[in-house]
């Protein structure tokens, strides 16, 4: 279940590091106090205690539910599909994004000093089924997807080849913003200082100043493990940061100019990665450099009319997204969009997402998206809409403009919203509901 020798940092904080040793002694201790019960959702704040709890349940030979979100509904909603579940947190309440939620039927709240057992070193068969994550419903209904432990170590191992430039011998520390509910956090947060030389720091820091605080707490420089919705509030935000061994990002696409920004601020290199809670990550890039991805070690796709195959060494069987990619020779790939994105009016055809990465191009646009209405209008068109967090020097006109001069008239938005924030989720995605209520039930 743990690589390494015993002495080794499995994760650290303002208080120290936590050897492989101890976080065993807590994952016995912690098996030692779990019910009988083939699910769990695991709903810890603190990181290291989710990876506690993570294992604990696995040694139980039980499956770890990975919900879409830490809401009521979302947590509801997993257990409605597995009502022989429980749910296992570090606070009194659920740990859900509303404050003051009461905790729901059949949680176990993990003691604030964590009990210890000795015994030997715990090992869980390749085929045994640690956990099934939900996704995110940016597309729709989540989706459930189970990982056994051979999926997850595989996969693991591939991150890890990924990342092994950045330490050498010596123990590479991670600082994650991203929760560790979410397949991304999961991977590279969780996974990797299971199986390599890798440990990570307990909080999952939110605003500027309390990532910086953490990063501070490395022993040497780290990973620091992020959105793209968190590297542009630290690169606006002036914080300073301690030296970084690199930073790593998904969830949502990066634009080539935020990428650049941020290695010129922080002086590392930014690199995004490509997956999905249904593939893990399969590839990566040098945005700041580059367009095309280069797919792992053994990953090889397959462009069909709907969508892409994934074939990978940790996949039992080729997987399909609905991203549209354009392969070159060497076998990377650049993203064309997805199936459910294209749009056609007038007999033109766009992307939704190609749409929103030009607005997203426009100097003064802080965040934003292009959608379409759900609903034709009296002449039988689906109309195009855009809600855009910009200041007040960028008003309509010149926002209109800027997309004008690289955008097909037809797919000009022939409704801007402005708002102060886009309602995204703690990943930085936005799900179909949230942009139906930002809308007012007319987007799609």
């Amino acid at each position: 279940m743990v690589e390494g020798v015993p002495s080794r940092a499995v994760a650290f904080g303002a208080d120290g590091a936590v050897t492989a040793q101890t976080f065993l002694a807590h994952v016995r201790g912690v098996a030692a106090l779990l019910p009988d019960a083939p699910f769990a959702l695991n709903l810890c704040e603190d990181r290291y205690r989710f990876l506690v709890a993570f294992c604990a349940v696995a040694l139980r030979g039980q499956t770890t539910l990975l919900p879409p979100a830490r809401t009521r509904g979302a947590i509801d909603d997993v257990r409605a599909r597995h009502p022989h579940s429980y749910c296992i947190g570090d606070r009194d309440d659920c740990g859900c994004d509303a404050v003051d939620t009461p905790a729901p039927p059949h949680y176990v709240r993990l003691p604030d000093t964590l009990p210890m057992r000795d015994g030997d070193v715990p090992t869980l068969a390749l085929d045994a089924l640690v956990a099934i994550g939900f996704t995110s419903g940016s597309t729709g209904v989540p989706g459930a997807n189970p990982k056994t432990w051979g999926t997850f170590h595989t996969c693991t191992m591939q991150n890890l080849a990924a990342l092994a430039d950045l330490h050498g011998d010596a123990t590479l520390p991670v600082v994650a913003t991203v929760p560790p509910q979410h397949m991304y956090g999961m991977e590279l947060s969780v996974l990797l200082p299971l199986l390599g030389n890798v440990a990570v720091h307990g909080a999952r820091p939110f605003f500027p100043e309390d990532i910086a605080a953490a990063l501070r707490d490395a022993p040497r420089p780290p990973l620091l493990v992020t959105t793209p919705v968190h590297l542009r509030s630290l690169v606006e935000s002036g914080v300073a940061l301690p030296p970084l061994a690199a930073i790593a990002t998904a969830t949502a696409p990066l634009s080539q100019a935020l990428a650049a920004d941020a290695e010129a601020r922080f002086g590392c290199e930014v690199r995004e990665l490509f997956g999905s809670t249904e593939t893990c990550i399969f590839a990566r890039r040098r945005t700041a450099h580059e367009q095309a991805w280069t797919p792992f070690d053994g990953v090889h796709l397959q462009p069909v009319p709907d969508g892409t195959f994934v074939h990978a060494p940790h996949l039992p069987e080729p997987r399909l997204l609905a991203d549209i990619v354009e392969l070159d020779a060497d076998g990377r790939f650049e993203l064309r969009g997805r199936q459910a994105d294209m749009i056609e009016i007038a007999g033109k055809r766009a992307s939704l997402a190609d749409l929103t990465r030009r607005l997203l191009a426009i100097e003064g646009v802080r965040d934003g998206v292009i959608c379409q209405s759900a609903t034709p209008d009296a002449t039988g068109v689906r109309r195009i809409m855009a809600a855009v967090v910009a200041g007040p020097a960028l008003d309509d006109a010149a926002l209109l403009d800027a997309l004008r001069a690289g955008m097909d008239p037809v797919f000009l938005p022939r409704r801007i919203r402005r708002v102060d924030a886009l309602p995204r989720n703690e990943t930085g995605k936005l799900t179909r509901a949230a942009l139906d209520d930002l809308f007012g039930g007319a987007a799609t």
